[in-house]
């Protein structure tokens, strides 16, 4: 018997109908672990990006998976929303493009949180995007944030046509970070770029 990826109590075997026929999967997570996570389908807009969709409000559960999924490394947690990304992400006409790290702090940590939350899900994206700074921005303060210089530039021509760019990130806070990669695609002809994140603050407008 599998356990859950949060609290590693056993997971219940026993197959649904839906799994059985295969319009579901089994989840990774126990019910009440998931529970912990507030779910908000918040939608804005911002100066570069077009849209951003955020799933999940930020809460402690939240800090909490993020220090265990980045910090502490747990790269299994990638699997925890598989299925929330893959509902939001599945339209193929749109090109998915990951907040890339920059190779110095995906050394530190080992792998690519963003990229390990799309290879989960099984989604397609284009590594479009190269980090020119190691700065990490939960590091610095709002005002650090929004004084900072370029921070992306494009590692491939970008047509200037009809597609739509739907950059990928863990969390939105200032909005610096999307900001500056949303500037970036769209100087490089890109005409409509929308964002998603797993978690937002729920404070955030």
């Amino acid at each position: 018997m599998n356990g859950c990826l949060l609290c590693e109590k056993p997971l219940d075997d026993q197959p649904t109908w839906q799994q059985f026929l295969g319009i579901s999967k089994s989840s990774p997570v126990c019910p009440p672990c998931l529970a912990l996570f507030e779910r908000i389908d918040s939608t804005v807009e911002d100066e570069w990006v077009d849209s951003i969709h955020s799933l999940y409000a930020y809460n402690e559960q939240a800090r909490e998976f993020l220090h265990q999924f980045k910090f502490l490394q747990d790269i299994a947690l990638a699997q925890v929303f598989a299925s929330d990304l893959r509902n939001v992400l599945k339209n193929s006409k749109k090109i998915i493009v990951p907040i890339p790290m920059h190779p110095a702090n995906k050394a530190k940590r080992t792998f690519a949180q963003v990229d390990a939350l799309l290879d989960a899900a099984g989604i397609p994206y284009e590594q479009l995007l190269h980090k020119t700074t190691e700065s990490v921005m939960g590091e610095k303060t709002r005002a650090e944030r929004l004084a900072m210089t370029e921070l992306f530039e494009v590692k491939a021509d970008i047509p200037s046509n009809e597609a739509i760019y739907v950059l990928v990130d863990d969390i939105y806070t200032t909005g610096t970070t999307l900001r500056h990669a949303a500037r970036t695609l769209k100087q490089a002809g890109a005409v409509r770029v929308e964002a998603v994140t797993l978690f937002r603050p729920t404070g955030k407008k």
